[in-house]
């Protein structure tokens, strides 16, 4: 796990910048640093290592290839490395190596099958940047899901990119204004979906896509090597066949391959362990495939409402797991939100980035790699909101859409105040199960009017999935969130907090050929009523009792609403929504935001906007601000 960044066609000083991008995210990488500027100056490349395979010098990068062409500088893990190098071997193109690292096997792959080629062989989770001397292009890959970040675009008249859209920031020269087009997606999910950011010209490099420059003219080509849509329609159109016993033991075998090949490390490693189906399952995997006892770590909560603890620990005594636990208090938990900023680089405001934060600190006292069970819920229909997509949609889909459109756009025209009222109206107008899925979280009017609007509002892969692609709608629901929140949320939040930390995160339910088997999985197979994940529990109650994992799941969350009540925190959110400041920055509707504020304060009515806009607020002021005065 590291950093990488660098500038193609910039003018300044490229050693010094790209010295200034290592250092901005020396959290990503605190063993070592490299910087490579090309003969004729045109390419500059940064690296910063955290060093998990082959700790020599042999595995440092930027790494040039065994004939000099390329250069390669690379952030993740290529978990079948080995399988790629024997083909390497097999197929005459490589007969030597200088170590064991992933980069260098990755590398020859590259120069010797392609950048698309190479990436379909590999298994694994990166964001990659390969300089090719002979084609005067740089190219840019990021892997399937979106496990690992990539951010470009242009500053200072150069094409840059970097793991860290912060160190885009220090570039000499950086006048990207604030994306304003970004800002009502941002106040509804509460984070901002691939490709955009919160920066004009810069972008995120989109899962599964590759993007190719030319050195001389900055023009770019893209093309995607992978497609969750594509695996998710081929799945659905090759339906797994066997019983549903049959489809969990393939699920167990498949999940184990995985777990083994993610377990690779010359570090120390451990797992992240919650009371939930996904992360047990993977533990138990981890353990049921390891000669040693497996490292568990999980943070309890002093509210009990929140915390899984005690659970976590019964299921760790139950594998026999070395089990360290920890309980954060409110004190640590608020220490942490002045971080958040620098953290994200963006506003970003899933609020359990903080004890998601405070889970990987404490674990990387212990080991520098940790897996965890992301996933689960977003391929094995976990979420309690799919329900309620198959229930509304089997009632709004009876009717043709050029029916219930006009009587949905003619009952939103009287303004509804009943908000039942009004969200009926809104799922009537619904194009697909998809949409159904997207407005159970866009029917508060207020939302859309917390920016203030000087640019046209963007469309968004949301809206590119308004009809339905596949026959079941909790299929369509789970593809949503395997394209937008899964890699734009989870992925975004778990990385940033443990590589904070300098701990490098490993999911591996994320596994291509898993993924593939779990789209081709009847939807009987994962939800029984209102119960999702039935085949995943299937593998769990294989190796944990059922019972043990019994009772609610709490969730990783924590108690924003209450603690916003108290002095200290009331106050950092009070002062953060000043009116006379909100004004003078003209960005967001300071009535509309003291509206939303005093609903929560004067009447109890929490939304959950409240914390984006805080969010907002405290990267603007920290992030934003500091640098533009």
């Amino acid at each position: 796990m590291c950093g990488i960044n660098g500038l193609i066609g910039y003018k300044g000083d490229r050693h010094a910048v790209i010295a200034k991008m290592n250092e901005r995210m020396l959290h990503r990488g605190p063993d070592d640093e490299g910087i490579y500027i090309s003969d004729d100056m045109k390419v500059a490349l940064g690296h910063r290592r955290l060093s998990i395979v082959d700790l020599s010098k042999n595995g440092a990068q930027p790494m040039v290839s065994h004939s000099g062409k390329s250069v390669i500088v690379y952030n993740g893990e290529i978990y079948n490395a080995g399988e790629v190098k024997d083909k390497l071997i097999k197929d005459g193109k490589a007969t030597t190596f200088r170590g064991t690292s992933d980069t260098e096997i990755l590398l020859e792959a590259i120069e010797s099958y392609g950048m698309k080629e190479a990436l379909r062989l590999c298994k694994g989770m990166f964001g990659i940047a390969v300089y090719d001397k002979e084609a005067g292009t740089v190219t840019l890959a990021r892997d399937r899901v979106g496990e690992k970040p990539l951010y470009y675009g242009t500053v200072a008249g150069s094409f840059a990119f970097a793991s860290d859209i912060g160190c885009l920031r220090v570039i000499d020269g950086f006048d990207n204004e604030i994306n304003r087009e970004v800002l009502d997606i941002y106040f509804t999910e509460g984070y901002i979906p691939a490709p955009h950011t919160i920066y004009k010209g810069i972008y995120k490099l989109e899962a599964g896509t590759i993007i190719t420059v030319d050195i001389d003219t900055l023009k770019t080509k893209e093309e995607t090597y992978w497609s969750m849509t594509e695996a998710a329609i081929k799945g659905q159109s090759n339906i797994f066949t066997g019983s549903r016993e049959e489809a969990s033991f393939e699920l167990e075998r498949l999940l184990k391959e995985s777990v083994k090949g993610q377990m690779i490390s010359d570090v120390p490693l451990g797992a992240f362990l919650s009371a939930g189906i996904d992360s047990s399952t993977v533990v138990a995997l981890m353990q049921s495939v390891s000669d040693n006892q497996v490292r568990t770590f999980t943070i309890g909560m002093e509210d009990e409402k929140y915390n899984e603890a005690v659970k976590a620990k019964e299921i760790a005594k139950h594998l026999g797991t070395i089990h360290t636990e920890e309980y954060i208090t409110e004190k640590d938990a608020k220490a942490v939100i002045p971080q958040l900023p620098f953290m994200f680089g963006e506003p970003f405001a899933d609020s359990s980035q903080i004890p998601t934060y405070l889970v990987s600190k404490m674990t990387r006292k212990h080991v520098t790699v940790s897996l965890s069970g992301d996933g689960g819920d977003e391929l094995f229909a976990g979420y309690k909101s799919y329900e309620s997509v198959d229930r509304v949609w089997g009632k709004v889909g009876k009717l043709p859409y050029l029916l219930r459109k006009p009587i949905s756009a003619a009952i939103l025209a009287t303004n509804p105040k009943d908000e039942v009222r009004r969200s009926k109206a809104i799922y009537l107008g619904a194009k697909g199960p998809g949409e159904i899925h997207r407005f159970e979280h866009e029917t508060d009017p207020l939302v859309k009017k917390i920016a203030i609007k000087k640019d046209k509002p963007l469309l968004y892969k949301y809206d590119d999935m308004a009809k339905a692609l596949l026959t079941e709608p909790i299929h369509n629901a789970m593809l949503m969130d395997m394209l937008v929140y899964h890699p734009d949320d989870i992925l975004v939040k778990v990385d940033r907090t443990a590589m904070a930390v300098s701990l490098e995160t490993r999911v591996p339910m994320l596994d291509r050929d898993l993924l593939e088997f779990a789209w081709s999985l009847p939807i009987e197979y994962l939800r029984e009523g209102n119960v999702g994940k039935q085949v995943l529990r299937d593998v769990l109650y294989r190796h944990v009792p059922k019972e043990l994992m019994e009772g609610l799941k709490k969730g990783f969350s924590i108690p924003i609403a209450k603690w916003l009540m108290d002095g200290e925190i009331r106050q950092w959110a009070e002062d953060l929504l000043d009116k006379d400041k909100m004004r003078q920055q003209d960005i967001l509707d300071p009535d509309v935001v003291e509206k939303i504020w005093t609903d929560f304060t004067e009447r109890g009515i929490y939304r959950i906007q409240i914390w984006y806009i805080l969010m907002f607020r405290q990267w603007y002021e920290k992030e934003y601000k500091k640098e533009n005065l």
